[in-house]
């Protein structure tokens, strides 16, 4: 039994390259979905795609081919995980048809579903390009008289600011004279002046009052 369960391990050892190569080359990929056209001009188109979740997608590959023409442009590109591709020299008022195919270690997924659509004149591409034009100027206007609207108010405000400032400004050196006066006459009411005859007059006091001295001279 010992030599029956060594020759099973060993042939199971040799196949087992073989069984994952064949595991590998019967799984299938799935082909891209929601496979849309992002950004379409005269001569330029952006097409885009999502990979079903689980698959080992290494790249893509794209069949461009205009309609009611055998002419295939055939675009491809691996070590990527970019999920949208430009493509380029079309011609304008010309219908396309696109397909869109996964690439993995094992081999191109099936092909999506065609993906039609159509160039339009160079002259409604300008067209465009004014209408978005004009619509970026009337923002920026709008931005303009908002900021401008911001600044007059901050003028006004501070302009306020100043002239009440100056204000009471005045108001503080129309009042100095008075507290200047009010200052000297309480100066002189506590002061005590010489007798013009040479004697001394009594100092005034709120509280106390002295009597005055006379001199008389015979």
């Amino acid at each position: 039994k010992f030599h029956e369960i060594c020759i099973c391990l060993f042939k199971t050892i040799l196949l087992f390259p073989t069984l994952h190569l064949q595991y590998i080359i019967t799984r299938v990929l799935s082909p891209p979905v929601n496979v849309t056209i992002k950004e379409v001009k005269a001569n330029f188109a952006v097409v885009a795609w999502d990979i079903p979740e689980g698959d080992p997608v290494i790249g893509f590959a794209i069949t461009q081919q205009k309609k009611d023409v055998r002419m295939l442009r055939f675009i491809q590109e691996v070590n990527t995980t970019t999920r949208t591709c430009a493509l380029w020299d079309l011609e304008e008022e010309t219908d396309y048809i696109v397909h869109v195919q996964s690439v993995s270690m094992s081999g191109t997924s099936p092909l999506s579903e065609p993906l039609r659509f159509r160039t339009p004149r160079e002259a409604e591409t300008q067209a465009s390009k004014n209408e978005v034009t004009m619509e970026e100027v009337g923002q920026a206007t709008q931005l303009r008289a908002g900021e401008l609207i911001i600044i007059v108010v901050v003028l006004i405000m501070w302009a306020g600011v100043i002239a009440l400032f100056c204000r009471q400004y005045d108001i503080i050196k129309d009042n100095e004279p008075n507290n200047n006066k009010d200052k000297a006459k309480n100066s002189s009411e506590c002061s005590t002046p010489e007798h013009p005859t040479g004697g001394l007059l009594r100092s005034k006091n709120n509280n106390n009052r002295l009597p005055s001295v006379n001199i008389i001279e015979v």
